[in-house]
């Protein structure tokens, strides 16, 4: 969580020498506040690795004021820059005049460093007349116990080892459910699986699907978030399942690629996807799993749009609701209650998830420890798994006292009567002990709505633009923030969901929260003001000062008792977004199924936004993005899956944007200004309904956006000096590029292949073109050296041969040949000798 805090210390120490200077006594008076910003810190990094029941009400106030003048600081520092901006390539005589004409934003700034410094004394004192002692606080720390640094260890190459497929309890449920459901029958069944949060309903339905993979071979597994209820929800559903029905394939038997049969299903509404699925399913026996199902309304929604075919398709449906049970399967047999595991089963799911094997072997002192930590859990599975891993690194009899203090810290009222309540206390635990650089990537996670299925390389380019990601020396920000992903994934706090298959760009890997994990860290994000929640369950929300402010669209249908409806009733009235106050949000995202136009309409107050994340967000207008293009702290813009269709030229002004998404919409280029954005690393554009040929054409001056890691797709036309410059990207990492040369411009393609032999840290490579000609791309014969890291190589047009450079690529995991005009043996002789 303190992350943050040490960002904003940096900057302000880091504009002092620049800036302040310039404005006497300001110099001094900053050095001051960043000290005492410094300070403070500590104390909050300290106060972050507490256990929850060493902290009082007003220790909690206090670090909050701290962190909320740590932002204060930053922002007054950059609205200052913003005044005044300058920019150093501007001529002595406008930098001149610029210093006269802000002479009252400089006097402005010395008021207000002179009022911040005032109230850090004043929040330092408070601390000093009512804080808990240090040793106190030292003694109440779970990371005064020693324990592995997660991020070396899997940055350094040694991820945390997957978690063992052990289904322990779910077996026995497995089989009988999976009997009765493939039992004989030609009418269309829906079973319900039933029981709260943390019994496995979910981990059931998911192996019941696994052992049926022959019964039904066309299967999909969809979730349902607690507000569920809209086209654009239903339109999102039957999407998923066409998705995971059809299983697009990158190639046949043969090697070729063959032609995406749910080509253009992204522009269909309701109804022309549902009969898209009842046409593809008319007469086949299908197995969709409808995962936490909240509301009877929901599932009436649904059900409608299911094949109702006589070849004996069954619907599961997971739900916390017995009436909503009741309301799927109307025949009471078709009900399963989840069950909790017995001591036996919960022992060895246990010993599984902490040393590794159900037979491992325990000192006396820690096995005492454990039963009573798993009578505690009351057999439900997602708490004993959450301790297990908790107590994964603490595995010596030496590590006793850390044992004892987590058996404490779960509540005993879990031992005779397992709550969501205990599930919720459980969950914290295991969010205090983790590392203070990763509380705020889990508090982070608030911003996504429930059951939302979250893209991992999203995730991490957002965690980096916040500065949630720490530098350490000899690892870039994306290693490190893969680091911090794959210990939270170790840890159980958040899981992989399945994955994204599109056959054009391979498997994009995703995650999902917990819904009783979700909760506690939006309960977190709230009381921190750390992320501010609108719409939805959150519509009567009121805040104060919002710092992340995250759009949660559409109407509220969940349960007056669901969790998030008691989170919004626990926290001040509705607070219309007209009186909002826009200036100090930092990052801003939005999420259907209703957009709110009215934030859209105000971008011009997003003064200092970092972030700006609109996927899919189809209220967003060309004319918003003269304001976007004003943001000028903007390191992250996706508006991916949007209908923008025009980017202004001074997008090229955003000065520290770092990446840019524009995929899926109907941009039919860039302008040549982009090529201005020298801290850019990722950039990513294709057209709406267009999967190869509508990106963005290179020019001269690619070679000044040094800082490019991700360049996805870019064409290459008869341009000799981008075609050369493209050479001086030597942080490329993932490249997709289109060839449209004219044949007579060899010269191109030859600058091509000596400026590809130069990117050493390539490893994704994709090469195409629109021209069907069997030797098009030779020009990659002459890559010399070769990209020797490279990973994955994507041939898409004619080529005579395979490159002889291929046998030296040892860590290519796969190549992928479309529309070369290789017969038999030009395609597997090179890899054969190889």
């Amino acid at each position: 969580m303190e992350a943050a805090a040490t960002q904003l210390v940096s900057i302000v120490g880091q504009l002092v020498g620049d800036e302040y200077r310039q404005i006497r006594r300001v110099g001094g008076q900053v050095a001051e506040l960043s000290d005492e910003l410094d300070t403070m810190n500590a104390i909050l990094r300290m106060l972050s690795d507490a256990e929850e029941g060493a902290l009082d009400h007003f220790v909690r106030v206090w670090m909050k004021q701290v962190r909320e003048l740590a932002y204060d600081a930053e922002d007054c520092v950059h609205l200052y820059i913003l005044r005044i901006r300058c920019r150093p390539r501007d001529r002595f005589f406008v930098w001149s005049k610029r210093i006269l004409a802000t002479l009252f934003p400089r006097r402005r700034l010395a008021r207000e460093i002179q009022e911040l410094r005032a109230r850090a004394v004043v929040i330092s004192e408070r601390h000093a007349r009512y804080g808990v002692s240090r040793e106190a606080l030292l003694r109440c720390t779970p990371s005064s116990l020693a324990a592995p640094t997660p991020v070396l260890r899997h940055a350094l190459g040694r991820p945390a080892a997957k978690d063992p497929d052990h289904l322990v309890g779910i077996t026995e449920q497995a089989d009988k459910l999976s009997n009765m459901v493939k039992a004989v029958g030609g009418n269309l069944k829906v079973f319900s699986i039933v029981g709260f949060g943390g019994l496995g309903k979910t981990t059931l339905a998911i192996e019941v699907c696994r052992k049926l993979e022959v019964e039904f071979p066309h299967q999909a597994q969809v979730s349902v978030s607690q507000a569920f209820g809209g086209t654009k929800d239903i339109e999102g559903l039957l999407k998923r399942v066409l998705q995971q029905i059809v299983m697009p394939k990158a190639d046949n038997a043969q090697g070729i690629k063959i032609e995406d049969p749910l080509d253009g299903v992204d522009n269909k509404d309701e109804g022309a996807l549902t009969r898209m699925l009842h046409e593809l399913l008319k007469d086949k026996r299908y197995l969709i799993v409808v995962d936490d199902v909240w509301t009877v309304a929901a599932w009436d929604a649904i059900r409608f749009k299911l094949p109702e075919n006589e070849n004996g398709s069954r619907v599961i449906v997971t739900t916390r609701i017995q009436t909503v049970a009741e309301a799927c399967s109307v025949d009471g047999d078709l009900i399963h209650q989840m069950k909790c595991l017995d001591f036996d089963e919960s022992k060895k799911l246990f010993l599984s998830r902490a040393f590794g094997s159900e037979e491992a072997t325990l000192h006396d002192d820690l096995r005492s420890e454990m039963n009573k930590i798993l009578k505690k859990c009351g057999g439900l599975p997602m708490a004993i798994i959450s301790i297990a891993n908790l107590l994964a690194s603490y595995k010596s009899w030496e590590s006793k006292d850390m044992w004892e203090r987590v058996c404490k810290s779960i509540g005993s009222e879990m031992e005779n009567n397992p709550t969501l309540e205990g599930m919720r206390q459980i969950v914290t635990l295991s969010y205090n002990h983790l590392h203070y650089y990763l509380k705020g990537c889990m508090m982070y996670l608030s911003i996504f709505p429930e059951d939302y299925v979250i893209v991992k390389k999203r995730l991490l380019k957002r965690w980096i633009a916040e500065g949630l990601v720490a530098e350490i020396r000899g690892l870039t920000l994306m290693e490190t923030a893969e680091a911090y992903y794959d210990e939270l994934v170790s840890r159980n706090m958040i899981g992989p969901a399945d994955d994204i298959v599109t056959w054009w760009d391979g498997t994009v890997e995703t995650c999902r929260v917990h819904d009783i994990v979700l909760e506690v860290m939006v309960s977190k994000s709230l009381e921190a003001n750390f992320v501010s929640l609108i719409g939805g369950p959150y519509e009567e929300m009121s805040y104060g000062s919002m710092r992340r402010l995250s759009i949660h669209g559409g109407k509220e249908v969940a349960s007056v008792d669901s969790p998030s409806n008691k989170i919004a009733a626990s926290h001040g009235k509705k607070n219309a977004i007209e009186g909002m106050d826009m200036e100090h949000v930092r990052s801003l995202s939005m999420f259907g199924p209703e957009d709110q136009k009215k934030v859209l309409d105000r971008l011009c107050k997003f003064t200092l936004l970092r972030v700006l994340d609109l996927e899919d967000c189809m209220a967003i207008e060309n004319k918003h993005l003269r304001h976007v293009c004003r943001m000028y702290l903007l390191k992250l813009l996706n508006l991916k899956g949007t209908s923008i269709s025009y980017m202004p030229p001074e997008v090229g002004d955003l000065e520290n944007l770092e990446t840019l998404d524009v995929r899926g919409t109907q941009l039919e280029d860039l302008p040549e200004t982009v090529t201005k954005l020298e801290k850019l690393e990722h950039l990513q554009i294709n057209k709406k309904a267009d999967i190869s040929f509508s990106c963005w054409k290179a020019r001269k001056g690619l070679g000044r956006m040094k800082a490019l890691r991700t360049l996805n797709v870019v064409v290459f036309d008869s341009d000799a000096d981008a075609a050369e410059e493209l050479g001086e990207l030597q942080q490329l990492g993932e490249l997709r590029m289109n060839v449209e040369t004219d044949p007579l411009h060899l010269d191109v393609r030859q600058k091509l292949a000596k400026s590809l032999s130069k990117i050493y840290s390539l490893r994704w490579l994709n090469v195409t073109d629109c021209v069907r000609d069997g030797q098009y791309l030779d020009f990659i014969h002459d890559i010399n050296p070769p990209p020797r890291l490279l990973r994955y190589l994507r041939i898409g047009s004619g080529i005579s041969k395979l490159p002889d450079w291929i046998r030296s690529l040892n860590y290519l995991t796969e190549l992928f040949l479309s529309w070369t005009y290789l017969d038999g043996d030009k395609l597997f002789g090179l890899l054969l000798c190889g």
